[in-house]
């Protein structure tokens, strides 16, 4: 098994690179989008952004995973928010439940319109900061595994 400390830090890094890519595309690439009502900087942002993005995603979700076994908080005690580590490892998955179905709408439904057509650059918005939002809500999640949970 890894070390607790090792696995945290692959954690620590993946979210920043989750969290920051997404950062980085509300703060800079959505505004000039929208401004200049031009989807492709989405577009182009995304190509470049998803394979090391989807890498930060997989690694957070095992990382996360194997330090909630450490903290003893098995698949068997997922959802029962019974102790203050429970309720942290149960609201991240169900986070991590609601960014995946974000990212499946982007990927088959929005994605593929916004394409050929600027008018759905609002719904992109919408999934881009529901997403970016849900990622800052487990980072601060998180850092209350140090103090017990919450």
């Amino acid at each position: 098994m890894m070390n607790h400390h090792l696995l945290l830090i692959i954690h620590l890094m993946s979210a920043t690179v989750w969290v920051g890519g997404h950062l980085i595309l509300v703060a800079s690439y959505l505004p000039r989008a929208i401004k200049e009502k031009n989807q492709n900087y989405i577009l182009n942002y995304e190509k470049k952004y998803e394979p090391i993005g989807m890498l930060s995603l997989i690694l957070l979700v095992l990382s996360g995973i194997l330090m909630a076994y450490k903290y003893g908080v098995t698949i068997e005690h997922w959802f029962e928010f019974a102790t203050p580590i429970e309720k942290i490892v149960s609201t991240k998955l169900l986070l991590l439940f609601a960014t995946l179905l974000f990212a499946l709408s982007a990927q088959f439904k929005v994605l593929p319109k916004l394409n050929n057509n600027i008018k759905y650059l609002p719904e992109m918005a919408l999934h881009i900061l529901c997403v970016t939002i849900i990622g800052i809500a487990m980072l601060i999640l998180g850092s209350f595994v140090r103090f017990g949970g919450y």
